[in-house]
């Protein structure tokens, strides 16, 4: 399989340069905008040893150091990319290591040509350039083994890390030094037919499981160096507001705080350690002017997005005359949706620390945006990109949060340390972060729908008004057309059912809050799968048909889509009645390239105080994502996907009041505890197609699954999230 056309020799080999003892061979990328050089990036990274290109090196005691170009946030290719290279190399996977790579163009991405991760792209991104760099490394090893033992290298084989040619044998670390005088292949090398992997499609334990689990692995909150300070930020409590003026005579009292500097976003408290920064900050005597978006109210802006919803906005799709094809329609289903404004609340807090001496600053943090970062950064400290040296640490969760267009936590962090005149980690509580992060756009949606006389759809009319993420943005030039972001109508306007009616128009609106918005982990995906699977649900119950049953039918097209479902249908037992008191929902949603069924099944239970509350005690989720480097890491992200979106479909939900956010941490903002993640079941579907993602899929059909098992339940159709019975 490959995801990307085979590079030409020119494009293949860029340079070649012995550095620190190892030989560096900078890939240009097909695919991608940019190139540079990876040896100013890898040369850091070599003391010793074989290193044959960006991705990896050898060490002379076998140990194989993978280079991972982008950042593990939970989803697993810490294992996942190391298996591309292990399966090429032939390595010995016990002897496998990973480091996150140095900021530099080199590990920039195969499609968006900058460093960075997300949009479930990690893997398929690489799942090419990750194998040519194994293989380019094994043809070196190969050329030396063939030089040692004194025979043609179509005699040498390899397995385990070892090269082997009839009764002579040595190992990779053994070959190194030779391998690294070599030069570099002339032509790509061939790589594996997909019937000779021995790694790549087998269910493989996270290289990262052992180091989390006893406390070694370093994420941003565990650096600490000698006379590094720590730092906690008063910004405005209202988007867009501004200092006045500020009294630091209390917060400069408190014992262990050391300064306090003003910042573009507020008041820095810069203390010996967090709670004298913490005390210091609540001790802080500030007048803020408050902008204009001090009235800001989130039921008024619903009020106001309906009165959008009733306008003309800008055409995403659209095909013949929806007006006079619902006219004719035997029947119409009209409903109106709604999702909040939710935060991403990532498990670790935003944390940046950052060291501005000599000429250079250094950054150690938890991010998905290294490039932007690095670009802000430099403009800030007044150096080159190049001069800022940028430490990948794990990150306790991103769902987005971490790949903000402007480096906001990073940017903030190399401000305090610019004006403290020390290093400075700046850490933000989740308070801080919940009260004025970024957000999911709130969204309201219309739809009116004609049906025919077997109940089948014949006319679509669907608007949509909430935010546009990429609106102001970097991106905004390349994500929005003719008025549309592509991320706010994916899976509505580019829809199997929608596309598939002869009469259709999807419209936009995309208003201006002054509420910051960003992509949240399944983006548009998130809840326009609720809203889509919520919505054929209620068609299909119009029809009088049975859920599954009339997807089939609207799907016969779609064999991906179908497969999932049936699958997922199969394994849930959907034909068969469930256990008294509960009921089963379904829905399917195509997202990222991957397409998934997922069947909950619910009940209703007491709560204190009276009423009623969802439990959701099963998931049972099929997935076609096209081939699965690693299956244990696909089930592992839909499992993780499936609890992530149950928080956001039961309970999370963030409220503007006076310009304020309302909610403030776990106990108001909730998502799912460990004792409601119901059993779930993850079948994935035997593919040959191309590769989609894993990361963000899983959670853009789990309301919706869960919202049409009540209405099973109950007959009561709920279309506002989160999912409440009254």
């Amino acid at each position: 399989m490959s995801t990307v056309p085979a590079p030409s020799r020119r494009q293949f080999l860029k340079a070649g340069a012995l550095i620190g003892g190892g030989l560096v061979v900078g890939f240009v990328v097909p695919g991608a905008r940019r190139f540079a050089a990876a040896a100013p990036a890898q040369a850091a990274a070599v003391s010793a040893g074989f290193a044959p290109n960006a991705f990896l090196r050898i060490g002379e005691d076998d140990a194989v150091t993978v280079l991972l170009s982008h950042s593990e946030m939970g989803q697993g290719i810490w294992t996942g990319l190391a298996m591309l290279i292990a399966e090429e190399l032939d390595a010995d996977w016990s002897k496998i290591r990973v480091e996150h790579a140095p900021a530099a163009q080199a590990y920039a991405h195969t499609a968006f040509g900058m460093q960075m991760t997300g949009g479930s792209t990690s893997t398929w991104s690489e799942f090419d350039r990750y194998r040519q760099a194994g293989a380019t490394a094994r043809a070196l090893l190969v050329a030396a083994a063939a030089q040692r033992f004194g025979v043609a290298a179509d005699q040498v084989r390899t397995g385990n890390g070892m090269a082997i040619a009839g009764e002579r044998r040595a190992s990779y670390g053994e070959l190194a030094a030779d391998a690294a005088k070599l030069p570099a292949p002339g032509q790509p090398p061939k790589l594996k037919d997909a019937k000779d992997w021995k790694i790549i499609g087998k269910p493989t334990k996270r290289l990262d499981g052992p180091e989390k689990i006893d406390g070694r692995a370093k994420f941003g909150m565990d650096v600490q160096f000698e006379g590094l300070l720590t730092a906690l930020v008063a910004r405005a409590p209202v988007f867009g507001g501004t200092v006045k003026s500020f009294d630091a005579a209390a917060a400069k009292a408190v014992p262990g705080v050391r300064d306090v500097v003003q910042v573009p976003s507020g008041v820095a408290v810069v203390a010996d350690h967090y709670w004298a920064a913490k005390l210091g900050r609540d001790a802080l005597k500030i007048d803020w002017d408050l902008g204009p978006h001090a009235g800001l109210d989130t039921g008024q802006l619903r009020e106001e997005f309906r009165r959008l919803a009733v306008t003309p906005g800008a055409v995403a799709s659209q095909a013949g005359d929806v007006d006079a094809a619902l006219a004719k329609a035997a029947r119409t289903v009209e409903a109106e949706y709604h999702v909040p404004y939710l935060a991403h609340s990532p498990m670790e807090p935003l944390n940046c620390t950052v060291k501005i001496a000599d000429g250079q600053c250094e950054i150690w943090t938890g991010t998905q945006f290294q490039t932007l970062d690095q670009q802000v950064a430099a403009k800030i400290a007044g150096l080159k990109p190049e001069q800022v040296k940028i430490h990948t640490m794990f990150l306790g969760g991103g769902f987005g949060r971490r790949a903000t267009p402007t480096s906001d936590f990073v940017a903030e962090a190399v401000q305090v340390a610019k004006a403290a005149g020390k290093p400075v980690k700046t850490v933000w509580t989740r308070e801080d972060d919940v009260r004025g992060g970024y957000y999911r756009p709130m969204y309201l949606q219309q739809a009116k729908i004609g049906l025919d006389g077997q109940g089948r759809p014949v006319a679509w009319k669907h608007v949509l008004v909430g935010q546009s993420i990429a609106a102001g943005s970097p991106f905004e030039a390349v994500m929005v057309k003719n008025g549309v972001d592509a991320t706010s109508v994916e899976g509505v306007a580019d829809s199997p059912y929608i596309k598939a009616i002869a009469d259709h128009r999807v419209d936009l609106h995309s208003p201006s809050t002054g509420i910051p918005v960003l992509w949240w982990r399944s983006v548009g995906h998130s809840y326009n799968g609720f809203i889509m699977e919520s919505l054929i649900d209620e068609l299909a119950h119009a029809a009088g048909q049975d859920p599954v049953a009339y997807r089939r039918g609207l799907l016969k097209d779609h064999p991906r889509h179908l497969a999932a479902l049936n699958l997922a249908a199969e394994k849930a037992g959907w034909g068969a009645k469930p256990a008294e008191g509960r009921a089963r929902g379904v829905a399917v949603h195509e997202s990222f390239g991957s397409y998934i069924a997922q069947v909950a099944e619910v009940s209703l239970q007491d709560v204190a105080g009276g009423g009623k509350a969802i439990r959701v005690h099963r998931f049972v989720c099929a997935i076609d994502c096209g081939l699965a480097v690693n299956p244990d890491g696909v089930r592992a992200q839909m499992e993780s996907g499936i609890n992530f979106g149950l928080g956001a479909a039961l309970y999370s939900a963030l409220s503007f009041k006076d310009g304020r956010v309302q909610e403030s941490n776990f106990h108001d903002y909730r998502v799912l505890r460990l004792d409601e993640s119901p059993q779930i079941e993850v079948h994935i579907v035997p593919s040959s197609e191309k590769m989609g993602g894993a990361g963000e899929p899983g959670t853009a059909p789990v309301a919706a699954a869960v919202a049409n098992a009540v209405f099973a339940l109950t007959q009561k159709r709920l279309r506002e999230l989160p999912l409440r019975l009254a």
